[in-house]
């Protein structure tokens, strides 16, 4: 029993550190990768019609791509990066370049539903295009990428499951080693119960703050 409940922390404490970095990594790299699809679009703060198409494609391309797919395609550059293509670490590359253009998308959305009066009334008061990105746009759209933030994170978790039954570790290794494997329905429905419950708070806490920062 004590040895179940060893594996089952250690787990748990796998897939936090999967989703946690590669989560942190997203968040600094979807977000500025959403700012830049909103300000090079037509009629924009930075209209930039052929680098706004290219970075909507390449975007598109890696959300177009099943996680499963794209982890096993990125184990060549998962190697290259961390030296290894097996565990915790190998996980974190593949679940941040899904994760970042998913999120990078979502706050696309919240960043455009941003008043535009808003906008054009800071440019009427003479504000720097840069000033209107940190002082009306990212303020503004602050629920929604909270929102966007915790939908991610969610879908992080998912993936890092489907990522752990196929060498990453974490409760996806533990749920198929130790209950599918050896037909073991009691750590198969503990494993669910840690997950369900993990993103249960996750998404009551991403809700909280959202309303929280919610002004309108």
């Amino acid at each position: 029993m004590s040895l179940q409940i060893d594996r089952l922390w250690q787990g748990l404490l796998d897939t936090l550190m999967m989703v946690g970095v590669s989560s942190l990594a997203a968040l600094l790299l979807g977000l500025p990768l959403a700012v830049v699809l909103v300000i090079t679009d037509r009629n924009n703060l930075f209209a930039n019609p052929l680098l706004n198409r290219l970075l909507g494609w390449v975007v598109n391309l890696f959300r177009s791509v099943p996680f499963l797919i794209l982890m096993v395609a990125l184990i060549p550059f998962t190697r290259m990066v961390v030296g290894t293509s097996y565990g915790v670490w190998a996980a974190v590359v593949p679940l941040t370049l899904a994760a970042t253009p998913f999120f990078a998308r979502i706050a696309e959305v919240s960043l455009r539903e941003v008043d535009k009066g808003l906008v054009e009334a800071a440019q009427a008061m003479g504000f720097h295009r840069r000033h209107i990105i940190w002082h009306v746009l990212l303020p503004e759209a602050r629920p929604g990428i909270v929102s966007g933030f915790t939908i991610t994170l969610v879908t992080m978790i998912n993936a890092s499951a489907m990522a752990g039954a196929i060498g990453a570790g974490g409760l996806g290794d533990l749920a198929y080693r130790y209950g599918y494997q050896r037909f073991d329905s009691q750590v198969m429905l503990t494993v669910i119960v840690v997950l369900v419950t993990l993103v249960t708070v996750l998404q009551l806490c991403g809700d909280r703050l959202s309303r929280r920062l919610n002004h309108r």
